[in-house]
């Protein structure tokens, strides 16, 4: 534990965890907020999520008969077996879908003045469809917007509408596009096997040594190196976890979440145990902004800024 009297302690006594962090932010006036999310954002979207047990992408991909379902995502695999990658981004394939409450609060977050950047691990642009700037997004993970001809040297572009109507056509259609383009034809989604965007390696460090408040929501955190970023907040940044279950642990995770520890061994930690939709409702009604929030979601008006701020982030 660290030495002296950390900013949440004074809160200790209110059992609600969206009151204490609201008060927090609104008396230290956080400005870099720093949000990390995963599947579970986009699950009230009518997308599954990875892991959940009969309904996880990894259960329902098991009608390929992959030896193990993470395959999918192998990029050696992808390159003898292109079949199942390429259903899957035709399910998956922004357009589909449509933001949910918890990406329009970040939005909100960024409307507000408060938002440094949000990481997110989802690859299906929600974020952007909710209105959050491109330059507050760091798609760990990749995404739809831009694709390539894999394993070529220089990288070879590829327009990303020419792909989607490819992969729209099925196995006839890709097969004729690698055709024409000498080579496998992919979204820049990351699969096993590929480096992150450079935009991660040369923006985590600073966002995350700046972080005033660290918001995680619907992800299990076991993939590296999107998971160790919780680690890298300062020390005595709060961080809030939105999740229907603990994820990031001490025992799981180098400098991982604490509030599971009893006593004062937890002095930062908060979980909101829940879907994401239903914290970041919880967390907008003690900030005073679920009407702002309700306005954005319905009619596209941005809020003003956070009182403490003159000048957006």
């Amino acid at each position: 534990m660290c030495e002296g009297v950390h900013p949440l302690d004074a809160l200790a006594g209110s059992a609600v965890p969206e009151d204490r962090i609201a008060k927090y932010l609104q008396d230290h006036e956080c400005k870099d907020v720093v949000v990390m999310c995963g599947a579970g954002l986009s699950t009230a979207a009518g997308i599954p999520d990875f892991r959940t047990p009969g309904t996880g992408l990894y259960d329902t991909l098991q009608r390929f008969n992959l030896s193990q379902p993470e395959a999918i995502f192998e990029l050696d695999f992808f390159r003898q077996e292109p079949g199942p990658f390429y259903e899957l981004c035709r399910e998956l394939w922004p357009g589909r879908y449509k933001p949910t409450l918890g990406h329009y609060f970040i939005k909100l977050l960024e409307a507000k003045g408060i938002l440094r950047r949000c990481y997110t691990q989802n690859i299906d642009s929600l974020e952007r469809q909710a209105g959050v700037s491109r330059q507050k997004i760091v798609a760990a993970h990749g995404n739809f917007d831009e694709a390539h001809v894999i394993d070529k040297v220089p990288e070879q572009a590829v327009d990303i509408e020419e792909l989607r109507k490819a992969v729209i056509a099925g196995e006839k259609g890709w097969r004729a596009l690698a055709e024409a383009k000498g080579g496998l034809v992919k979204p820049k989604v990351v699969l096993f096997g590929e480096s992150l965007p450079d935009r991660f390696w040369e923006l985590s460090d600073a966002d995350l040594e700046a972080c005033d408040l660290l918001i995680v929501m619907g992800t299990s955190l076991v993939v590296e190196p999107f998971a160790g970023l919780v680690g890298q907040a300062p020390s005595r940044t709060p961080r809030l976890l939105i999740n229907r279950e603990p994820s990031g642990t001490l025992d799981r995770l180098y400098r991982g979440f604490r509030f599971l520890l009893k006593d004062q061994a937890n002095w930062r930690d908060v979980w909101h145990e829940g879907a994401c939709d239903e914290g970041c409702r919880a967390l907008a009604k003690s900030l005073g902004w679920e009407e702002d929030l309700q306005d954005l979601m319905s009619t596209g008006k941005t809020p003003g800024l956070a009182p403490w701020r003159t000048e957006p982030s």
